[in-house]
């Protein structure tokens, strides 16, 4: 197992034993191998710096690197910004341990000998966070390579296995070019990536919003508090927006768009589908304490006339999500609110069974302009998962589900 570390400064012979360089610099490219050491740096004082490949070394130990080919066949230096460079871009920045869900800062990397064809190729096997990477870095030209391990040997370790570890790279184009991929991330539960995002820079939380697909990304922004889903929107161009926002529930695209400026709000508005559009500007108009700016459009809403296995179609071919499903809101021909039936009531009824027959004793509702205050005192009441909010007409214009009250409850008392 060989540090990072150990081999900055390593001198560098060809396969005649001439001395050739310094190791400078050590690179991954992500595009072509994710752990492996595709290149050296060698630095040659005033000369022009060279490059070794993964397929020209032989051996390699702390303070020592050999080739397997004479110095004239190795590359001049040229900066490829799909290169991962070892020093610059990955000692002392923050990652993210996914495995653990925190971001931690990167000491050292290990690094396992693999050989192939005669050669020896270096593996990063691991990113060292803890206090042995932090002794190694210094030690580092105070004393031997053998006594630096001897006093790590003594200290805890901390080692993040690479497959675990996401870099941060807050340029856009040049996180193009490196081709790093979001798969880590991706399959992180958004309140853990929001609650990582909250330690990063804006750069940094732009970067990881960016490298998500729209869903995920909508998922992950639902989760911060307020102030940083504004600061993270405000960095989006008006169609990411718009796309991203499009992939949330209609009142927590609401509540996004209401700490916009009045212009960023329109513009990325400009930008949505005309029908998300809508629901999303019909929302705008309450105001965000009372009944109205608390609840979501995205309901399931059948007549009182329609059987139990009508309405499962129903919901079948809307392709409804069920974990934001709590119930289905029943209305008379006139399209008042007469009810809702729980989706476990729904489930457990006979295909034939009526709307109308399964009807809860209570039909509790609350006007859209009520305060948030009384829909709280209701919810407790009446012990709800879920409450119809209704027009001056009596008719159901939304819900509002428990989730929303316990996420207003936690921002109060935050």
């Amino acid at each position: 197992m060989l540090h990072a570390t150990e081999l900055f400064g390593s001198e560098a012979y060809d396969a005649r034993g001439n001395f050739v360089g310094r190791v400078k610099e050590l690179y991954v490219e992500p595009a072509e191998h994710g752990n492996r050491i595709s290149r050296i740096l060698l630095s040659r004082g005033k000369y022009q710096p060279l490059v070794a490949k993964h397929d020209q070394i032989g051996f390699v130990a702390p303070g020592t690197l050999r080739l397997t080919v004479d110095e004239g066949e190795l590359e001049h230096f040229r900066p490829n910004d799909a290169w991962l460079a070892v020093r610059k871009d990955l000692l002392d920045q923050q990652i993210i341990d996914t495995q653990g869900r925190k971001v931690v800062r990167v000491n050292d990397l290990d690094m396992a000998e693999q050989r192939t064809n005669g050669n020896v190729e270096l593996r990063i096997t691991g990113v060292d966070v803890g206090l042995t990477g932090a002794a190694g870095r210094l030690l580092q030209g105070v004393v031997t390579p053998s006594m630096i391990r001897r006093v790590q040997a003594k200290l805890p370790t901390r080692l993040i296995p690479w497959e675990f570890c996401n870099l941060i790279e807050p340029d856009p184009l040049r996180r193009v070019k490196l081709r790093l991929r979001s798969d880590k991330l991706a399959h992180m539960h958004p309140a853990d990536l929001a609650e990582l995002m909250e330690e990063l820079s804006p750069d940094e939380r732009s970067s990881i919003i960016d490298s998500l697909d729209e869903e995920s990304a909508a998922e992950v922004i639902a989760e911060l508090d307020k102030r940083l889903k504004t600061q993270v929107v405000e960095t989006l161009d008006p169609e990411r927006a718009a796309d991203i926002l499009e992939e949330m529930p209609p009142d927590d695209a609401a509540d996004v768009l209401a700490e916009l400026s009045p212009e960023a709000s329109r513009e990325v508005l400009r930008e949505m589908p005309r029908r998300e559009a809508a629901e999303v500007r019909g929302l705008l108009q309450f105001e965000e304490h009372t009944a109205g700016g608390m609840m979501t459009t995205e309901v399931v809403e059948v007549g009182e006339d329609a059987t139990r296995g009508e309405v499962v179609d129903y919901i079948r071919f809307h392709e409804v999500v069920l974990d934001q499903l709590d119930s289905v809101i029943v209305i008379n021909r006139d399209a008042v609110f007469t009810g809702t039936v729980s989706v476990a009531k729904l489930l457990l009824a006979a295909p034939e069974q009526r709307m109308a027959e399964l009807l809860g004793e209570s039909s509790v509702s609350v006007g859209a302009t009520v305060e948030e205050k009384e829909v709280f005192e209701t919810f407790d009441k009446y012990n709800l998962r879920s409450l119809t909010v209704v027009d001056a007409e009596n008719h159901p214009i939304g819900s509002i589900t428990v989730d929303d009250i316990v996420s207003r409850m936690h921002a109060k008392l935050g």
